[in-house]
């Protein structure tokens, strides 16, 4: 996927061959080597869009890709909004590129199944600050810059942002990158227009008054990728036994129960892992850890004497996933009881296994908040909402939040 081209032993500059945007550059030295760097190579392990590939088989591009996509997009806008007369020193444009480089660098394996089952209390954020500290302390402090602009204490509000806004460099690549590689054309954003519309206004990123049928495609795009895809039903049925296949692994281990896995997972199983205690030790563990590991050990979990671990594990290798039922309205409980009913007959189930193949939920998508506008920059000078500046019936849909409820069961059940 990736081509390094060199001069030289000692030549930094190197060239990156993307399949989305072409040619990508490396900016200088410093950037390449937190590329190098072992924290950041992980992310050739971690995959972007987790058991996606199961739904859609194209869907194998990784964390790395994203990050790379998300700098060379960054680079772009810089050269935008200097053509537009913003000053943006070469230190600052460092800091900009280092902070969406490393936005995501704190994904665990399988993107976000880790946050919800062994890892808990602390999101992927919160680690890729830990990261991006840790980084700094090895690089004498050359991050300083890139971690203000990341946790957004710049005084410069657009550089944050750019890195983190409802139309920002991040989403600009997901969206075009995981359209790309799944095949959903109506994700298919474009991310060259939009930056080219972009500019500062009163210190906030602004979209110019031309660019607004761009954002229109942008937010209905999104709406589109996030049921289309992200909240696609199969997609969440495997990504809830997945969590439900580590949660049990990590009980079986506190009981006592050996499971076959690497020093890396077992530590994970092994200890509480929140916020309060994410040691050195555990960062650098969090490291070792990738998608990989994950899925060895599920292979061998398939023959484990706990029949919930290996039926849960099994589901995950034969692609035989639970069965998704979604609807608008919660489920009553009256469903409950008589589907726990039937589950527990047909398959005799213990009472306290049934959480494990039966699950309730929700998932909800917003694809514009209007919290955190969108801003559009008319010809006249004037800010406005985007939702106001559209004429575009839809987008002011789009900005309700639109909540599914689920229940997951086994395939071969007949819940009649």
């Amino acid at each position: 996927m990736y081509i390094i081209l060199s001069k030289s032993k000692t030549n930094k500059l190197k060239i990156l061959n993307d399949p989305i945007y072409g040619l990508v550059s490396i900016p200088n030295s410093l950037i390449f080597d937190i590329i190098e760097h072992k924290y950041f190579q992980r992310l050739r392990r971690i995959t972007q869009m987790g058991m996606t590939n199961l739904v859609y088989p194209g869907a194998h591009h990784t964390r790395f890709h994203h990050a790379i996509g998300c700098m060379h997009l960054m680079q772009k806008a810089i050269q935008v909004l200097r053509s537009k007369n913003i000053a943006i020193s070469e230190e600052e444009a460092t800091a900009l590129c280092i902070a969406i480089l490393l936005h995501d660098i704190g994904h665990g394996a399988f993107s976000h199944a880790l946050e919800h089952s062994i890892v808990n209390e602390i999101s992927h954020e919160e680690i890729s600050l830990l990261f991006m500290k840790k980084l700094n302390e090895e690089f004498d402090g050359k991050l300083s810059l890139a971690i203000d602009v990341f946790e957004g204490k710049h005084h410069r509000l657009f550089f944050s942002q750019l890195i983190s806004s409802q139309l920002d460099i991040d989403r600009l690549d997901y969206l075009k990158r995981d359209s790309f590689y799944t095949g959903v054309v109506e994700g298919n954003i474009s991310s060259d227009r939009l930056i080219a519309m972009m500019n500062v206004k009163d210190n906030e990123l602004v979209i110019e008054e031309k660019g607004i049928y761009s954002v229109e495609n942008f937010l209905i795009a999104r709406r589109l990728m996030y049921w289309q895809v992200y909240l696609h039903k199969t997609s969440l049925s495997a990504e809830i036994v997945l969590v439900k296949i580590l949660q049990r692994a990590k009980a079986l281990v506190k009981e006592g129960k050996n499971l076959p896995g690497n020093k890396t997972l077992q530590y994970f199983l092994l200890h509480k892992i929140d916020k309060e205690n994410f040691t050195d030790e555990t960062l650098n563990m969090f490291a070792r850890l990738d998608d990989y590991d994950v899925l060895s050990a599920i292979k061998e979990w398939c023959f484990n004497e706990d029949y919930v671990l290996s039926k849960l594990s099994q589901m995950i290798i034969s692609r035989k996933l639970l069965k998704i039922q979604l609807q608008d309205k919660e489920f009553t409980d009256k469903f409950k009881k008589k589907l726990s009913t039937k589950l527990k007959t047909k398959f005799e189930f213990k009472e306290e296994d049934i959480t494990n193949f039966i699950i309730f939920d929700s998932v909800s998508n917003q694809a514009y908040n209007n919290e955190k506008p969108i801003k559009i920059l008319t010809k006249k000078g004037k800010i406005k909402d985007i939702v106001k500046a559209s004429d575009h019936l839809n987008l002011q849909t789009l900005s309700k939040p639109v909540v599914k409820h689920f229940c997951c069961y086994p395939k071969n059940f007949n819940k009649d």
